[in-house]
């Protein structure tokens, strides 16, 4: 049974862009609701930790950065740590969630932490925040009732291939939208693939610096996409399908 005197896990969403690296401001995406809970929180699990040390200046410019406890939350940590990190959460602290863009715990590792507090009895206190994943599919014009998002593309050649076409299949098969990312340094070349290996009929959305000043979404069929060239190198896109 769950004990009162838990703290609470808040889950903070942050801006998509590395604060002070784009003109976009905290506040021209994100509720004040996020400025109340960092006012009071010390205690923080966050994927990297210069951008969340930069988010939280950028937001409570005020607030004493020697005060904050941050624990690291990444592919390289110890399963042995996470129990580790929740320790205050059962002391009765808050703990704030950070990935390091967008929402935590989607595709980001603080997932784990999350079934770790469900598990222990604690509190989970999701806040609004801007989700990549969804706002492209708000602004892609495809099927929001059905939708899969698949993560990373496989880094090998063929396997990457089959995964495209699987998807391109269930599209269709399931009249669902399938939503998928690449790493950017690789999304002109997969933007290629996509060319060169879907039907002229599948429709394909781009959506890449969703929320910057560079934003640029597009919907078009794939024959429509041979005919226009996209700059998409080291841009973090969110890649849509769905044949018709």
């Amino acid at each position: 049974m769950k004990s009162t005197s838990y703290g609470k896990l808040y889950l903070i969403p942050i801006t998509l862009s590395n604060p002070g690296e784009t003109s976009v401001v905290p506040e021209d995406v994100l509720p004040q609701t996020i400025k109340r809970v960092i006012d009071f929180i010390d205690d923080y699990i966050v994927e990297n930790e210069k951008t969340a040390r930069k988010f939280i200046k950028s937001i409570h410019p005020d607030k004493k950065q020697p005060d904050l406890k941050i624990n690291t939350l990444n592919k390289h940590t110890e399963i042995s740590a996470h129990h580790e990190f929740i320790q205050p959460l059962l002391n009765g602290k808050n703990i704030g969630l950070m990935s390091e863009s967008g929402c935590p715990g989607i595709a980001d590792p603080g997932a784990v932490i999350v079934k770790l507090a469900h598990e222990k009895g604690i509190q989970v206190v999701p806040l609004v925040g801007p989700s990549s994943i969804l706002l492209a599919l708000m602004a892609s014009g495809m099927n929001g009732q059905s939708f899969a998002f698949n993560g990373y593309l496989p880094i090998d050649k063929d396997d990457k291939k089959q995964a495209l076409k699987t998807f391109e299949r269930l599209s269709f098969e399931k009249n669902q939208s399938q939503l998928f990312i690449e790493t950017p340094y690789r999304n002109n070349k997969l933007m290629e693939d996509l060319l060169q290996l879907l039907q002229p009929n599948t429709l394909l959305c781009v959506a890449c610096d969703i929320t910057l000043p560079t934003e640029y979404i597009k919907t078009k069929t794939i024959n429509e996409w041979k005919k226009e060239k996209a700059d998409l190198h080291n841009r973090p896109c969110i890649f849509i399908i769905h044949k018709i």
